[in-house]
């Protein structure tokens, strides 16, 4: 069986960013609206710090054409900016990223953070049979 092991470092969002298109874990901080209508666990207006998958992005357009420079986008295209970085009219309410980490590869000893098509059986097939410390 594949280790499933990984080492994550963190990275401040206020002193660095990554590469623009990089794919990262970012942990974000805000707080729950209180006019919340979703299941959570958590109390309206209650501050939250969680970690959810986005990339950066040196320059984004929102999908209302709004410019967006060195933000962290997530896969709804929610727009949050580094720590710090945030408008400074911005309400409590803002999220924003204190911290991101490079996605892990893939299993198997792979290199790369995605494969895509013909190539996905092949690599799935490899990290399934590769035994730890190969």
């Amino acid at each position: 069986m594949t280790s499933l092991d990984t080492l994550v470092t963190w990275v401040d969002a206020r002193t660095a960013l990554p590469p623009s298109g990089t794919p990262v874990a970012a942990a974000i901080t805000g707080r729950y609206p209180v006019d919340q209508d979703t299941e959570s666990d958590a109390a309206p207006g209650e501050e939250f710090w969680l970690v959810r998958p986005m990339h950066f992005a040196g320059l984004h357009f929102g999908t209302d054409e709004t410019e967006h420079r060195d933000c962290f986008v997530d896969s709804d295209g929610i727009v949050r900016l580094p720590y710090g970085l945030a408008n400074a009219d911005a309400g409590p309410e803002t999220e924003t990223v204190t911290h991101w980490a490079e996605l892990p590869t893939l299993p198997g000893g792979l290199t790369t953070r995605a494969v895509l098509g013909t190539d996905v059986p092949a690599a799935l097939q490899h990290a399934w049979s590769t035994r730890p410390g190969t």
